[in-house]
């Protein structure tokens, strides 16, 4: 069988007494695009910069593309792209000049660049407004111009946190669909973590569960409907799912004593 892409094993992550990561345990396959679900706090954001090579593990493993990324962070970050829930940008550059940088940064020549950026643009619907300063975007094409940068670095893994969250409807449609496209048209594997349950379920293979810190769940959805819930019924929604894990684990997850 082929190396998950991401791979963790007892990884934990503490701050003094408090427990944001505790023990996790998960396998993401290439190419799939996986939701990573739980309400703010539950140690989401937490995960993925440990991931990322931007925090230490208390104890515990990871493995990202076969690197660990506390020992290789930046091998690692030359496979991955990032998209954080409050994209960045040089406010007073345009959405082609900011993606130009970032090739440059990534050695990559500008003649070799040029058709990546473009193509990108295209592919974000923002070619039209490449040469448009990035103080003038709203938040939906910031978000679209963060996906245009991680195409043109062609990374094997993508990280996306709250990707959606502060978009109208019409920009969360465009997100979703760039999203599913990395997986299906790009070949790329999406780490998507999210709190809106709802879309989760329109664009991901696989699921997990995050509650107190604690992977309660993994699977299709599906699946954790049918094997762990005993949800038998034509259609169902992945809120009505984890709403019964977040019930059942309600005892375990209250502080000791209260």
């Amino acid at each position: 069988m082929a190396e998950p892409v991401v791979q963790t094993i007892e990884l934990t992550k503490r701050y003094g007494a408090q427990v944001a990561v505790d023990r996790l345990t998960l396998e993401v396959s290439e190419g799939e695009v996986f939701g990573f679900l739980g309400p703010n706090g539950a140690g989401k954001t937490t995960t993925i910069l440990m991931l990322l090579g931007l925090s230490e593990p208390s104890s515990g493993t990871a493995r990202v593309c076969g690197l660990d990324p506390t020992r290789a962070p930046v091998p690692v970050k030359r496979l991955v792209g990032y998209l954080p829930e409050n994209v960045g940008f040089y406010e007073d550059m345009t959405g082609y000049d900011n993606l130009q940088y970032v090739t440059r940064l990534n050695g990559v020549r500008d003649r070799d660049a040029r058709p990546r950026i473009e193509g990108a643009l295209e592919t974000v619907g923002l070619a039209g407004e490449r040469r448009k300063r990035v103080g003038a975007y709203s938040k939906g094409m910031r978000q679209r111009l963060g996906i245009a940068e991680v195409l043109v670095r062609q990374p094997r893994v993508v990280f996306l946190d709250e990707p959606t969250v502060g978009l109208d409807p019409d920009a969360t449609q465009r997100m979703l669909e760039l999203i599913r496209s990395l997986s299906r048209d790009q070949g790329m594997t999406v780490f998507l973590s999210s709190h809106l349950l709802d879309q989760v379920q329109r664009v991901s293979d696989r699921v997990g569960i995050m509650l107190a810190g604690r992977l309660v769940a993994a699977g299709p959805i599906d699946e954790l409907a049918r094997r762990s819930l005993g949800v038998d019924q034509a259609r169902y929604t992945l809120e009505e799912i984890f709403m019964r894990y977040f019930r059942q684990e309600q005892p375990a997850a209250a502080p000791a004593g209260r």
